[in-house]
């Protein structure tokens, strides 16, 4: 029986000034899996992403999100609905704490958002769960510390952390692993394997063991089109996928 899709986008094509970024690109995610875009650099990786969080709005196609067409759907607005981008709202606040930074992320999911002149009483109700994300990514013995001082893999955890406060069905993760040393690689994918147990996720990722290690599913871009799709093991071995790598001097 097929999984159910969550996010589908149908002939998604971006065109800047003639230059075709994306072209006629059709992805279909499956609830409760990870689902990985990899492509050699000027792929369309990051346009496509761009695309489906509408922080670039699409010069043609469709996008849905659980059945509903988001197409042309402020950001803000397919947040609320569960699709939740990470790594857009990094440790928005270097001087707040750890804990006080998932809080501001809680309020955002109250739809209260940044009222910082509101009581400490009600802020303190947001404490608890702010300290169970704060655990939950690992967090605990950095949670008075504030985010600028956060070793730089820890602070990949407090945008996982600051994601989840918004409750999304789905999460996309742009990168989750640039610039991280392999002890943080190792912590940051057993951190998104459990996220990804009771949600979806997309990633856009460089690092070919990670997206071997996690994902369920596959789809390879070059040059702005989809070359390929399916479980590691198919697209790994897919002649085209092997030259679009090699053929442009990118492992």
């Amino acid at each position: 029986m097929a999984e159910e899709i969550i996010l589908e986008a149908q002939g998604l094509t971006k065109e800047f000034k003639g230059f075709v970024a994306v072209k006629n690109v059709s992805l279909s995610i499956r609830r409760h899996t990870i689902h990985a875009l990899i492509g050699p650099n000027g792929a369309g990786k990051t346009t496509c992403f761009n695309l489906l969080t509408h922080f670039l709005t699409p010069t043609a196609g469709r996008i849905r999100f659980n059945g509903r067409d988001i197409t042309g759907s402020s950001t803000a607005a397919i947040a609320r609905m569960g699709l939740a981008r990470s790594f857009q709202i990094s440790a928005v606040f270097p001087h707040l704490s750890v804990r006080e930074n998932v809080r501001v992320a809680l309020q955002r999911k109250r739809g209260n958002s940044f009222f910082f002149w509101r009581s400490e009483r009600v802020l303190d109700d947001l404490n608890p769960r702010a300290l169970e994300l704060v655990e939950a990514v690992g967090l605990s013995a950095f949670a008075e510390l504030p985010a600028v001082e956060l070793p730089y893999g820890r602070k990949r955890a407090l945008e996982i952390a600051t994601t989840l406060a918004l409750d999304p069905e789905m999460m996309l993760l742009d990168e989750p692993m640039a610039g991280l040393g392999q002890e943080d690689i190792r912590r940051v994918t057993a951190l998104i394997r459990t996220v990804a147990k009771d949600r979806t996720v997309l990633m856009v990722e460089h690092n070919m063991s990670v997206v071997a290690d996690l994902s369920d599913t596959i789809t390879v871009l070059a040059r702005g089109e989809v070359l390929a799709e399916g479980p590691y093991a198919t697209v790994s071995k897919n002649p085209q996928v092997v030259e679009a790598y090699v053929g442009t001097g990118h492992g």
